[in-house]
């Protein structure tokens, strides 16, 4: 499966932005998608995931009750809603799927095999 991010940018302290992420090669339906970042000079971390079954969500503890995952099957794509941006959410974003995760290793990037190339959004302070 291939994927596709959009809709990183530049956004004052404060804003919005939505990313989205579009599959193609196969379904998304009954994987696991997620979204990870990397800041400069830090490692990727986790930022949020949906279960196969399209409901259930997981997110860090950092972006929680801001940030909102959700995957739409018939369109094949899983997108980011993030609100009240703050300065240290500046980071390039990847989106990532995987067909045979655990719940435990949700939050791990070594067990997505598919990645997409990553979008920057830039917070202003």
């Amino acid at each position: 499966v291939q994927l596709q991010a959009s809709g990183g940018g530049l956004v004052q302290a404060g804003g919005s932005l939505r990313l989205s992420c579009s599959a193609s090669g196969r379904t998304l339906r009954n994987s696991v998608t997620a979204w990870f970042r990397q800041a400069p000079g830090k490692e990727r971390e986790f930022v949020g995931a949906v279960w196969r079954n399209g409901v259930n969500t997981y997110y860090a503890d950092s972006v929680k009750g801001r940030f909102t995952i959700s995957r739409d099957n018939a369109k094949n794509t899983v997108s980011l809603q993030m609100n009240s941006l703050k300065a240290e959410d500046t980071a390039v974003y990847f989106c990532a799927a995987d067909f045979n995760l655990i719940l435990s290793s949700v939050r791990m990037s070594t067990q997505y095999d598919y990645w997409g190339q990553g979008t920057l959004v830039t917070v202003s302070s």
